[in-house]
């Protein structure tokens, strides 16, 4: 049973993500936590976490067909906390070269596009990187310039950049994570980055929504 204090944490498992390490991350720290995947466990869910490893048009044709996109839509408008992590922040955006043709969620403004490849910079980006934080509620407690783990080839470019919350170079400069009222999301895997990326998945734990 959750608590004010401890309250459950749904993390959303669509059928090609990497929910194993994020269940047994929240475990780790003492959060309740289960697996979910229906859009009736999503309207009944207190706080939802989508990670994600596949393709954008992948997840957004299956979150389509099943209902979830609606379902997540409407818990995000009713202002619960969401954590969406490497896809799950993607998925949040309107479109993306990956997929053209496919629709995200559209909560925010903006779209997914492709990091550029040179002979020293391989894609997929894959491994720590520095990362420069603006504030906000997902890094309290966790140093600028910390190192978090990144497995991608795309990122996130919104349109407002007043919904960025952090930045990392890889190549050139692009976002690494994104808040906005009860909406957090970040291009690293914060499972897999060590006590920085804990100290993240705390804080969204602990995140408490305006009433």
């Amino acid at each position: 049973m959750s608590s004010a204090r401890n309250p459950e944490i749904a993390v959303f498992d669509y059928g090609a993500g990497n929910q194993r390490s994020v269940l047994s991350a929240f475990k780790f720290l003492g959060f309740n936590v289960k697996a979910i995947s229906t859009p009736r466990e999503i309207s009944q869910a207190e706080k939802i976490v989508v990670p994600g490893v596949a393709s954008f048009g992948d997840c957004a044709k299956e979150i389509e067909k099943s209902g979830a996109a609606t379902a997540l839509r409407d818990f995000i408008d009713e202002g619960k906390p969401y954590l969406g992590m490497c896809l799950g922040l993607q998925i949040l955006f309107e479109s993306s070269d990956e997929s053209p043709g496919e629709t995200g969620l559209g909560v925010f403004k903006g779209g997914v596009k492709g990091l550029r490849t040179s002979p020293e910079l391989k894609v997929p980006h894959m491994g720590w990187n520095r990362v420069s934080l603006s504030g906000g509620g997902l890094f309290t407690g966790v140093s600028d310039q910390s190192w978090f783990y990144f497995a991608h080839s795309f990122y996130v470019e919104p349109e407002d950049s007043s919904i960025i919350a952090a930045r990392v170079s890889y190549g050139s400069e692009f976002t690494a994570a994104v808040e906005k009222d009860n909406v957090f999301a970040c291009q690293f895997h914060p499972e897999k980055s060590s006590d920085a990326g804990l100290e993240v998945l705390r804080n969204f734990a602990g995140f408490q929504p305006s009433p």
